[in-house]
């Protein structure tokens, strides 16, 4: 499965497009699309917006293997897409260690779809950008229903 347009114009609404270096919100250099500059990466002209599309779909491809690996249920496309969006803000080590896997992958799809709306927060406050993102992809997810397998 692959992200859908639904889903990558979600994502490119939350992060927003950027064409010069940034700090995230925890301080890390990025650039584009929400782009986390590795150690070897410098674009000290920026970027073009082409350029960040083409960043973010490589990054994304990350965020689609891993959910390939932890997620053991089927996944309806919205389902898929707000993960991946989730995946790819906050990153492949908070999903494996997160309550709303165990309960995903248990099949608890709706205490699952519940639980993202607990990652609202950077640090001990609210974000208000980070509970537009979440309540967006619960939407996607709720909008949705499990593709079943039949016999």
């Amino acid at each position: 499965m692959e992200l859908s347009a639904a889903g990558l114009a979600l994502l490119k609404q939350s992060e927003g497009f950027r064409a010069r270096t940034y700090l995230d919100i925890n301080g890390h250099p990025t650039i584009g699309y929400g782009h986390r500059l590795l150690p070897s990466q410098s674009y000290p002209e920026g970027i073009c917006e082409e350029e960040a599309v083409r960043i973010l779909l490589d990054d994304l491809r990350e965020a689609e293997r891993t959910l390939q690996r932890l997620v053991k249920v089927p996944l309806s496309q919205g389902q898929f897409d707000a993960l991946v969006d989730f995946c790819f803000n906050l990153g492949q080590r908070r999903l494996a260690a997160s309550f709303l896997l165990r309960e995903l992958n248990a099949g608890r799809y709706s205490a699952a779809a519940v639980e993202l709306l607990q990652w609202d927060h950077a640090g001990p406050e609210v974000n208000a950008g980070l509970k537009a993102r979440r309540e967006a992809e619960f939407k996607l997810w709720t909008e949705s229903v499990p593709e079943r397998k039949t016999a």
